[in-house]
């Protein structure tokens, strides 16, 4: 945008106003754009609770239903909201293991209760079978550290 042009006005006392206006306007620039970034980080923040009790509602009714509930969080409101960490279970062998949402090859915009249908047992892959992984909970941090390689 190209910036307006004010013409000099002949007169001293209209300089002047034109002076004391564009003072004005640059100073509103000013307090207008540190509202604006306030404003901004809280609505983040906002945003970051919002994601947070969505997980925590989904893990509660995960819970007392015991299967993948829609609506679930995507993965990206479940990263956003501190649950990085998802537990699951293998249908199988019972194994249980955590999966982090981060290191995923899903869009961010993919549901949690999608992932109990691609998720896969790495145990069982290794006997040639393909059982399908149950979706337990999401988690802020693995339950257990995971062994060094």
């Amino acid at each position: 945008m190209a910036p307006k042009h004010h013409p000099t006005p002949l007169s001293g006392g209209d300089r002047k106003a034109l002076r004391k206006e564009l003072g004005k306007a640059r100073a509103m620039t000013t307090i207008l754009a540190s509202q604006a970034a306030e404003a901004r980080a809280n609505g983040e923040a906002l945003i970051k609770q919002a994601d947070r009790l969505l997980s925590e509602s989904w893990n509660e009714r995960m819970w007392a239903s015991g299967g993948p509930i829609d609506p679930s969080p995507t993965i990206d409101q479940a990263i956003n909201g501190g649950f990085a960490w998802l537990e699951i279970e293998c249908s199988r062998c019972k194994t249980r293991r955590e999966v982090d949402l981060a290191t995923l090859r899903h869009p961010p915009t993919t549901f949690v209760h999608d992932l109990a249908s691609r998720l896969r047992c790495s145990k069982c892959a290794k006997a040639n079978r393909r059982p399908p992984a149950t979706l337990l909970q999401l988690a802020q941090r693995p339950r257990q550290a995971a062994p060094e390689t």
